[in-house]
């Protein structure tokens, strides 16, 4: 008997004993199952950790926000009372205008801030080594505690602080400045403080990504540096500002430590009002402001992602 002949009954052998193969590779469908498979393998941890962590832990604070309370107790209900009792209240709106001037104004500061770092360190710093000393430069706050860097303005800012004594000896004022601590002023300028950071970095990231032949080809066509801040550089920064939008309005409207202790407890925002319902054990009702607050943010969030695709950057 030939070779030919011996080789042909162990290639049908072979295909028989590997149905749904072609050449040794697995099937077309058998490979889909298989990399659907370990998708789902790799993703499931994380999916388990946001579930418990994030998502169940919303799931019972829109639950409760429909139980009802008492002055010494809570009982599972589903009842509208707290909504009604929070959305027909004048204070509600009188709070809520208050926190959105705040994370508005916030925003509106640490954009012109960031923005500004930014640009110098990305196009007036040419060593790659000083863009990421100054850089680092900027995160020294951040290695102390949130409290600790906000209460630190408090001495500086006080009747008898730095600030009023050395414009009465300048000559600027004759009196301490009233309006520098637990006022208006005082909460934004420590927000701003805070969150700039958060502003700052993924601004100056989205710019080191600019390509500066594009800047060369806009000064060569004639455009000055402003048309080349307009058209250029501020179009291809949008979701790097989009990014520190979203971070500094989510932290600010969430915030309520800092207006607690830069205003003297005489400003409240949504923060204060779900802290004094759990302070009062009034846990429906912090729950009812916390989702009526969750609605609000996701809401701001989701507009802004409208106007920028911030895929881009991520």
């Amino acid at each position: 008997m030939s070779s030919q002949d011996q080789t042909a009954p162990r290639a049908s052998l072979t295909s028989a004993a590997t149905p749904g193969t072609e050449a040794g590779k697995p099937s077309l469908a058998r490979r889909i199952l298989s990399d659907g498979f370990s998708s789902w393998a790799l993703a499931l941890p994380v999916t388990l950790v946001l579930a418990f962590f994030l998502l169940a832990p919303i799931a019972l604070i829109v639950v409760v926000s429909f139980w009802g309370s008492t002055s010494f107790s809570i009982y599972p209900a589903f009842i509208f009372d707290n909504y009604e009792y929070l959305l027909g209240s004048q204070v509600t709106y009188s709070v809520f205008l208050q926190t959105l001037k705040f994370a508005f104004l916030t925003w509106a500061i640490t954009l012109v801030l960031g923005f500004t770092i930014a640009y110098y360190l990305t196009f007036h710093i040419h060593s790659l080594t000083w863009q990421i000393v100054l850089f680092l430069l900027c995160t020294i706050p951040f290695w102390t505690s949130n409290i600790i860097r906000m209460i630190s303005w408090i001495p500086f800012l006080g009747r008898n602080g730095i600030a009023n004594q050395s414009l009465m000896n300048m000559g600027v004022i004759d009196q301490p400045l009233e309006w520098l601590l637990f006022s208006e002023f005082s909460v934004t300028l420590a927000f701003v403080h805070l969150y700039t950071l958060f502003m700052v970095v993924p601004i100056f990231n989205t710019m080191m990504r600019i390509d500066k032949s594009l800047i060369a080809a806009a000064r060569d066509a004639g455009a000055n540096g402003f048309q080349i801040l307009t058209n250029v550089v501020i179009p291809l920064c949008k979701p790097g500002m989009m990014i520190g939008s979203i971070f500094v309005v989510t932290l600010v409207m969430g915030d309520f430590i800092t207006v607690r202790f830069m205003s003297g407890s005489q400003i409240a925002n949504m923060g204060r009002l779900i802290q004094n319902d759990i302070s009062l054990l009034a846990y429906p009702g912090a729950a009812a402001t916390s989702v009526v607050l969750l609605i609000t943010v996701l809401i701001m969030v989701a507009v802004m992602l409208r106007l920028v695709d911030i895929r881009k950057e991520l």
